[in-house]
């Protein structure tokens, strides 16, 4: 299979990279904004980062239950994931609790309020990511979302090495 860029095509501010980093970029400010402007969670002072984490905790068994997992799944490191818990605790969406398996370990889980809180955050993502996907019909969509969890794949993979010129 031959590479999609060359020398002669590559343009880095136009390329795949690029193209995900402003999309990536643009769908947090939207959702920074919209958490902003709604009348519940405007008082929670939301930010778009602060979501990520408490979707990802939203989403049930299996998931990231650590601060450690999280960092993982979410490529934060430990210093600013520790500054983000803190910062939603203190606004009391989550618990720290010691893990009954080993006492060193501290899970995390969203509290009565941030139960609460979680569905109009949900819908509020929701809405935004439609609206960047306005025009798509859902087949290109669900093809989209396909494209990337290959370029999710292909990113675990062993990349061999390649001599330097």
């Amino acid at each position: 299979m031959s590479d999609i860029y060359d020398s002669s095509s590559y343009q880095p501010g136009r390329s795949i990279g690029a193209l995900l980093g402003r999309v990536k970029v643009e769908m947090l400010a939207a959702l920074d904004r919209e958490l902003a402007q709604d009348k519940r969670l405007a008082p929670l002072e939301m930010s778009a980062a602060q979501w990520i984490i408490v979707a990802n905790l939203a989403s049930g068994p299996g998931e990231p239950k650590s601060a450690a997992d999280l960092c993982k799944v979410i490529s934060y490191d430990a210093g600013a994931m520790t500054r983000m818990l803190d910062r939603l605790e203190a606004k009391g969406l989550i618990r720290r609790t010691r893990s009954s398996q080993d006492r060193r370990l501290l899970n995390l889980e969203l509290t009565e309020e941030g139960r609460a809180a979680y569905p109009r955050m949900r819908e509020i993502a929701m809405s935004i990511a439609n609206r960047f996907l306005r025009g798509f019909s859902k087949s290109e969509a669900r093809q989209l979302e396909g494209l990337l969890n290959r370029m999710l794949e292909n990113a675990e993979e062993e990349v061999p090495a390649r001599a330097s010129a």
